[in-house]
């Protein structure tokens, strides 16, 4: 199928759930159960998606792109299909996130914000993510792994690559 087609289909697909919520009373209440469907959609939130929703349910594209830069679970770019999260609160940093960081960067050839060409890895910080006792910790996906080395981000990170080889 057309990159194009898909993309019509996602867009009408997000028009169709918007829908259930136009016209009825208080429908911006349901903002943000929006944009979580366009980001699952998309993978992010598109400038596009957030004008169509803002065009759909008669919002304002700046209260919606609001919304998006207020939390922190919206996606403002294209994401890879596996985000690696580093943590870099004081536990993880102490015990050598910056190194863990520096190896990822190297490893797939992106910095903080960036996603690999062949998308499949995408790179951001996190300021915790409470897995203290096991830093330095890094989370793929919502899968936390712990206790790292460079050497293991490496394995890690091969592994991954093997994955989606398959």
């Amino acid at each position: 199928m057309a990159k194009t087609a898909v993309a019509n289909e996602k867009m009408d697909e997000l028009k169709e759930y918007m829908g259930q919520f136009k016209g009825k009373p208080r429908s911006e209440s349901n903002l943000i159960t929006i944009m979580h469907k366009a980001q699952e959609l998309y993978g992010y939130l598109s400038q596009e998606a957030m004008d169509a929703i803002a065009l759909e349910m008669s919002i304002p594209t700046a209260h919606i792109w609001g919304v998006a830069t207020f939390y922190h679970y919206f996606n403002l770019t294209e994401q890879g299909k596996y985000t690696i999260s580093v943590c870099l609160g004081t536990a993880c940093y102490i015990k050598g996130a910056a190194e863990i960081l520096d190896k990822i960067r190297e490893e797939l050839g992106i910095d903080i914000g960036q996603v690999t060409e062949d998308k499949l890895f995408g790179l951001q910080i996190a300021r915790c993510l409470g897995a203290c006792g096991l830093a330095p910790v890094i989370m793929i996906n919502g899968k936390i792994y712990g206790s790292l080395t460079p050497k293991k981000v490496s394995e890690i990170i091969q592994s991954y690559r093997k994955q989606a080889a398959k």
